[in-house]
């Protein structure tokens, strides 16, 4: 299943119930709802800031099923991005001593199961897959 939402912090909510529907009618545990919740947040607020310079562009975000597995995609058209070159930030390191940024998409590479970046035919496309037993 696939919607397009705007690439706007407004839209966050009904992204939110777009997903959140999709996980609630798949059978998704609570705690795996949450995860993937918090993933999606992080991946959309990014597209969202980051994505169109001119501050107006869509997302289309997919939901898919394969077994207990849910995979979810967003795809934007914005500058390309890849979220998973940077690398992680260390966390060991106090909150002063760290680089500003990254510790969002870091958090969704530890919390989903996989995470895949693709620049394909002018597009941004990130796919996440967790288990929602």
């Amino acid at each position: 299943m696939e919607k397009i939402f705007p690439a706007t912090d407004e839209a966050l909510q009904d992204v939110n119930l777009f997903v959140e529907g999709n996980l609630e009618e798949a059978g998704c545990s609570m705690k795996n709802m949450m995860k993937i919740m918090v993933a999606l947040e992080e991946l959309f607020v990014n597209v969202a800031h980051y994505a169109y310079e001119d501050g107006d562009g869509k997302v289309s975000v997919s939901f898919d099923l394969d077994g207990d597995n849910m995979i979810l995609t967003l795809k934007d058209s914005g500058k390309p991005f890849d979220p998973l070159a940077k690398a992680d930030p260390d966390i060991s390191l106090s909150a002063e001593e760290r680089q500003i940024g990254g510790l969002g998409i870091y958090m969704v590479k530890k919390s989903m199961d996989d995470v895949q970046y693709e620049y394909k035919d002018g597009c941004n496309i990130v796919t996440i897959t967790h288990n929602i037993r």
